[in-house]
């Protein structure tokens, strides 16, 4: 696009200098031309507003991945507190027989629950612990170790609660249908109350390592460079 010049000024300056042998008075005059003044480059400026606007748009998605992050480590502490809690408080005795004798169930009467109890007690320490990072992520979303450290753990995080979700999973299947081909008797139509615990703290695990696994990749879209 051609650009339209400044029109050039001339301003002429007359002074009275000396006088002749008549005593008239001679003057003097000078011619001064400016020319059109320059105008500062605009294409920097462009540029730089241009990189600042992407800037801006880049930081405030990856804010709004933090604020999900954050969100979701919530709702996966509640879940892997509820898992447990559950469990580690089941237990029930059945009423019908006398004190020396009696069936009961619990929790550690098992070691796939027990290993449960752990792992989601693991989880949700950590998870706890997390948060100040993922705050942090929020305040400064352009940060990439606060970041890369929380994709390490969640990594972690997702291989131990679904082992524990999954160990405890085929413990529960068996106490609800048994398998006549071990000799192994559901057990779910005399501990009723117990079964309903136990798979009701499967399922809340389930749902803390589908979380875990939303943070993953979450993160692992934060670290991705557009």
């Amino acid at each position: 696009m051609a650009s339209i010049d400044a029109p050039t000024t001339t301003t002429i300056h007359i002074a009275e200098t000396s006088t002749d042998s008549k005593g008239k008075g001679i003057a003097t005059a000078s011619l001064e031309t400016s020319g059109p003044a320059k105008a500062p480059p605009a294409a920097g400026r462009g540029i730089a507003a241009r990189f600042t606007a992407v800037k801006i748009a880049r930081g405030g998605w990856k804010r709004g991945v933090s604020i999900f992050d954050f969100i979701l480590r919530l709702f996966a502490i509640a879940a892997s507190l509820v898992a447990t809690t559950t469990m580690g408080t089941t237990d029930q005795t059945l009423p019908f027989f006398t004190q020396f004798f009696q069936f009961q169930a619990s929790y550690d009467d098992l070691p796939a629950f027990t290993f449960f109890v752990i792992a989601n007690a693991i989880a949700s320490g950590y998870l706890v612990l997390s948060l100040p990072f993922s705050i942090l992520t929020i305040v400064r979303p352009q940060a990439v170790g606060p970041r890369f450290l929380l994709l390490i753990f969640d990594t972690v995080m997702v291989a131990l609660s679904t082992s524990a979700a999954s160990s405890a999973a085929s413990i529960v299947y068996l106490a609800h249908k048994g398998n006549s081909s071990a000799n192994w008797v559901a057990i779910c139509q005399q501990f009723n109350n117990f079964c309903q615990r136990i798979s009701g703290a499967v399922v809340a695990s389930f749902i803390a390592a589908v979380i875990f696994m939303l943070l993953v990749v979450m993160s692992a879209m934060a670290l991705r460079r557009p």
